[in-house]
């Protein structure tokens, strides 16, 4: 007995012995340099504020519908800009692609060096009627108070295609001659997918041989107190971003009146292929999240080190009190959200047809197709016919060794010392995902400090931004211009 309890020990303190070892020699600090000769710009920040306000006034809107487009809207916005940055329309070509996004190049004069993208979208989000009043001031007034910049758009994603806009006028207007070509390209239906704006510039690059040394969207953002346990600012720098569908459930019945029901409506039946879909999320997986976490666990304490470096041992216990959060759950697996759903137009009336939207958000290692059919087998029910509406597939994972990334870290930790830079997976869509035909090094960031509080005002009512913001974003986009124009 006494050796048995003895063996027993022995193996325990092995066994602890690997764990604390793993916590202790796993993590180290990944940060980089921060680069040199990010001081204040000459700014003029009356003017810049001026600007932003106006660019706010266009209702670039995107809709679901594409019959509600408003042309007029994009080509005022145009015309807004030419007249905003003269310097920039007149030594950057402009291209037009599918009539609304743009395309400028700064021509560089050393051809050996690979350009560089940058990226943004003009249009916005819809504003609900019923929500009008509660906006602090209307949506699209672009109002100044109080040092904050209000309007739809503010955020996302005007804030990046002026903020680029204002650098790379002050870049010319101080004499920068590049040596490394420039392109920025500003799409006009992200909000929607981006199939007519960017994947068409995309595919305007590709027949023009044109390739990237790196692309840079935006995506990522400076979080401040969203990450646990860590009281630094943290960069996140979006590496790759999970892809989407939404698959159609339809249900045809006979229909009639209501006072003589089938047993199963066509509306009950739609109602139980939900349910079976939504009671059988998909797995959860830590291998998109782990990166993130490799980063920064040489600052997180030692009991989530340990556990974090031993996920032999804990991955079925960090899984459950990650799922416990919505949003950390979001990164584990490919999310499944019913959206939207149709039935009877009058509430005596038997459904003939009864339809459902179920929107997925795909894990990569999961493909379109792979989702489409878990749902057809967990549904099980020749009654339920399943359709997929456009979608796309998760993007590759950009590396985080490329001069690109190492260059918008150092340029955030130039910045500001304080800021940690992580790569993560980008739990929306983005514009970026099109581009990697066209360069391995797709990345995803604007510098915007999102807080616990301020980070529900993307797409929602009183979209805001402060000044001291927006003049942060100009003066990191003139410094990781300026680097990339040196070459």
């Amino acid at each position: 007995m006494k050796k048995t309890i003895l063996g027993l020990l022995t193996i325990l303190f092995i066994i602890a012995a690997i764990l604390v070892f793993r916590a202790t020699t796993t993590f180290h600090d990944q940060q980089l340099e921060p680069a040199v000769g990010i001081g204040e710009i000459n700014l003029d920040e009356p003017g810049a504020v001026e600007r932003f306000s106006r660019a706010l006034t266009y209702p670039t809107i995107s809709y679901d519908d594409r019959s509600n487009f408003d042309a007029g809207a994009f080509r005022d916005f145009h015309a807004f800009l030419e007249t905003a940055y003269p310097l920039m329309h007149a030594r950057a070509s402009k291209t037009l692609v599918s009539d609304y996004s743009i395309v400028y190049h700064l021509m560089g004069s050393d051809p050996s060096l690979q350009p560089v993208l940058y990226m943004g979208h003009m249009d916005v989000v819809p504003v609900e009627e019923i929500t009008l009043d509660e906006w602090t001031y209307p949506p699209f007034s672009g109002e100044v108070a109080d040092d904050i910049i209000w309007g739809r758009g503010s955020v996302d994603d005007k804030f990046t295609v002026i903020a680029l806009m204002e650098a790379m006028e002050l870049l010319l207007s101080e004499g920068a001659q590049p040596n490394r070509s420039i392109y920025f390209a500003f799409g006009h239906d992200e909000e929607v997918g981006g199939k007519e704006g960017a994947a068409e510039v995309a595919k305007y690059f590709k027949s023009q041989g044109i390739t990237f040394e790196y692309v840079m969207d935006e995506g990522g953002v400076v979080v401040e107190g969203l990450i646990p346990d860590i009281d630094q600012p943290v960069a996140v720098i979006g590496v790759s971003e999970k892809g989407y569908v939404n698959l159609v459930l339809t249900v045809n019945a006979p229909g009639g009146h209501s006072s003589q029901p089938p047993a199963q409506t066509a509306l009950g039946i739609l109602s139980r292929a939900i349910v079976k879909v939504e009671d059988n999320p998909f797995p959860a997986r830590l291998d998109y999240f782990y990166p993130t976490f490799e980063t920064l666990g040489v600052e997180m304490p030692f009991s989530k080190r340990l556990v974090m470096s031993n996920l032999w041992l804990f991955s079925p216990l960090v899984k459950k009190v990650m799922l416990g959060n919505k949003d950390d759950a979001a990164g584990l697996r490919t999310t499944t959200a019913a959206t939207m759903a149709t039935g009877s137009p009058k509430s005596n009336i038997l459904p003939t047809r009864a339809t459902a939207v179920i929107n997925f958000r795909i894990l990569p290692g999961e493909t379109t197709e792979t989702v489409k059919q878990r749902v057809i087998d967990l549904i099980d029910d020749e009654r339920v016919e399943v359709t997929d509406e456009y979608g796309i597939n998760p993007s590759p994972i950009s590396p985080t060794n490329s001069r690109g990334y190492e260059l918008i870290s150092k340029t955030i930790r130039g910045m500001d010392e304080n800021i940690l830079v992580a790569p993560y997976m980008v739990r929306g869509g983005t514009d970026a995902r099109y581009f990697y035909s066209v360069s391995p090094n797709v990345y995803r960031f604007m510098f915007l400090r999102f807080r616990p509080d301020t980070i529900g005002y993307v797409h929602g009512i009183d979209e805001h931004v402060a000044t001291v913001s927006y003049f942060e974003a100009i003066r990191y986009y003139y410094h990781l211009v300026r680097q990339s124009m040196a070459g």
